[in-house]
């Protein structure tokens, strides 16, 4: 329905789910939340990746700060907000497929952490990242800190986090903030691309690599060699590593759509 704030769509084994609340900047609401979380949770199977696109100039300038400002007990009103918002944070952190984001003008608030949740961001070049918490009083929440912490730094997330800094999107890939920058006009072309291109791939084995980068922070190199041995293992034994393998002796390319 045109009047729901997130439209989803299967293009061929791509999930599309697009942020559909131009007129307030796809702004953080209960319905937001609510909608995104749904979303996400209807991918059908047949799809092999998730897209997440917004619509307007603006891809998600975080929480519905009149919305805060209307609630008569604004600490629990923003509490549950979080708190929902936290489950999309998490259904697209543990997504069984590979997620990819194109964003695009402004990224705010809880937009930010967003970034940090999905596996590759595509960004118009135009885009300007800001976290804008100390703007209204507020710390962060979405994942935010956690995504500035691991992409800048402890020193230079608080720089720009304690005095409501922006990013461009020069700076954000430099830090590895978002993978990929392309034109503004480039920007729906290139993220659809790049979806497709990885639900045309070994999905399993795209999901157990993600599930190994994100950990790697938190492990010593010995128990990442156990990790990598352990899912190398799963992936060699997985249909798709024996379409992999069996389509690289016989020198044509591996349909992994088809290794179920």
């Amino acid at each position: 329905m045109s009047d729901r704030p997130v439209h989803s769509d299967l293009d061929g084994d791509v999930w599309r789910v697009t942020l559909a609340s131009p007129d307030t900047g796809n702004a953080v609401d209960p319905a937001m939340a609510t909608a995104l979380a749904e979303a996400l949770r209807l991918r059908p199977p047949a799809a092999r990746a998730v897209l997440l696109l917004a619509d307007g100039p603006r891809f998600c300038v975080g929480g519905d700060v009149r919305g805060f400002a209307a609630a008569e007990d604004p600490g629990a009103e923003v509490g549950r907000l979080a708190a929902d918002w936290h489950e999309v944070v998490r259904a697209l952190l543990a997504a069984p497929v590979p997620v990819v984001a194109g964003v695009h003008g402004a990224v705010a608030g809880a937009g930010v952490g967003l970034l940090g949740a999905v596996d590759v961001v595509v960004c118009a070049r135009s885009t300007r990242i800001r976290p804008a918490y100390a703007a209204i009083g507020f710390s962060p929440d979405g994942g935010t800190s956690w995504t500035l912490a691991h992409a800048l730094g402890p020193a230079r997330a608080l720089d720009l986090v304690l005095t409501d800094g922006t990013l461009d999107t020069a700076a954000a890939q430099a830090c590895g903030l978002v993978a990929r920058v392309v034109a503004d006009d480039e920007l729906r072309e290139a993220a659809v691309a790049l979806a497709h291109t990885l639900a045309a791939g070994p999905v399993r084995a795209l999901v157990r690599t993600r599930a190994l980068v994100r950990g790697a922070a938190v492990r010593t190199p010995e128990e990442q060699l156990d990790h990598e041995a352990g899912l190398i293992a799963e992936s060699a034994a997985d249909a798709e590593g024996r379409e992999g393998v069996r389509a690289f002796v016989e020198k044509r390319p591996p349909d992994f759509r088809a290794a179920r």
